[in-house]
């Protein structure tokens, strides 16, 4: 079996926008998501973080196809699963799910936690309706509900209790791969702890595989085993959770790790604050060249020519810079 359990090449989403001529029709498209490649280890997470806008939702619903990719292919455990419909799609689903942002808006009020947490399971005819309540309440134990809370509603739980029932759900059909939504941003910092470690002992116990989508960099550091960085639509470094925190290639992953608080500011590091000049541009009319160069402090003429692509540096890792080690002769912009 390979060790690589869902792998993405040249992902690629756009959304038609704006109106032309009589009959309104769409004349722009918002480049979301724009040749993203990725590959997840089995048993590891991978964490996804950028600036809210940089499409990393939007990529986590092409790779489980709630949302069809423009171009490009995802693999899970090996089988091309980007065109699959019907009771291909279906099955393809029960190795594949989602845990959603909001604990509030994604379970029905209308269902008790028994009925959410089984709905997967009859959508997939996957258990006899005399098993269904063991199973529901062993799903419920194991994500630190108390089984006894099957017929209670959603609005009866907190905000944590709420995404535990989420991550129930999503475990019922026996995944090898979850996605993660931004899990843990609408909760208490005290719960996100809790949260965080609950799916680390479940990938340990389980032999799970995370995506894990973020843009909290604390909390990324803390459960990722590999860190890609996006930068409207496009993954600008990638590599190794320890080495990017520690080392960072790409101009943008400096800033970001910059904004990072910290107990004490005298230990940021020789470069202090990064603040970075200007707007993010529309995903409409993105930069040419490099995207990020409208606000980067190393940006030449050569960043506005020609795209970088993702290439190993000298370190080793993965960055899509063209001076990804060095400054420049002639620098633009300059971190405040």
């Amino acid at each position: 079996m390979s060790d690589i359990v869902l792998e993405a090449k040249n992902l690629v989403k756009y959304f038609p926008t704006g109106s032309h001529g009589l009959l309104g029709r769409p004349d722009k498209e918002v480049q979301a998501v724009d040749g993203v490649s990725f590959a997840l280890q089995r048993g590891t997470t991978l964490g996804i973080v950028g600036e809210s806008g940089c499409g990393k939702s939007t990529l986590a619903r092409v790779v489980t196809r709630l949302l069809e990719p423009s171009s490009g292919s995802v693999a899970l455990d090996g089988q091309d699963i980007t065109h699959l419909s019907g009771k291909k799609l279906r099955v393809m689903r029960q190795k594949l799910q989602m845990i959603f942002q909001d604990p509030y808006s994604s379970l029905n009020p209308r269902h008790s936690v028994g009925q959410i947490i089984a709905t997967p399971m009859h959508v997939q005819h996957t258990i006899s309706r005399s098993a269904e309540k063991p199973r529901v309440q062993e799903l419920m134990e194991l994500v630190g509900l108390n089984p006894e809370h099957y017929n209670r509603y959603p609005h009866e739980f907190s905000g944590g209790q709420r995404q535990r029932i989420g991550i129930a759900r999503a475990l019922s059909l026996n995944p090898s791969v979850i996605v993660a939504d931004e899990p843990v941003s609408a909760l208490d910092v005290s719960i996100q702890a809790q949260i965080l470690n609950l799916m680390e002992g479940l990938q340990k116990n389980l032999g799970l595989s995370y995506i894990f989508i973020a843009h909290d960099l604390s909390v990324v550091r803390h459960i990722a085993d590999e860190v890609a960085v996006m930068y409207l639509g496009k993954i600008v470094e990638i590599g190794p959770s320890a080495q990017v925190y520690a080392s960072p290639a790409h101009p943008y992953t400096k800033a970001l790790l910059s904004a990072v608080p910290v107990a004490d500011p005298a230990h940021r590091g020789a470069s202090g604050r990064i603040r970075l000049i200007g707007d993010v541009p529309s995903p409409v009319d993105p930069p040419s060249g490099c995207r990020f160069r409208t606000r980067c402090w190393k940006a030449t003429d050569l960043c506005a020519e020609t795209e970088p692509v993702l290439m190993p540096d000298a370190a080793g890792r993965v960055v899509a810079c063209h001076f990804p080690n060095e400054v420049p002769v002639n620098v633009g912009n300059a971190p405040l």
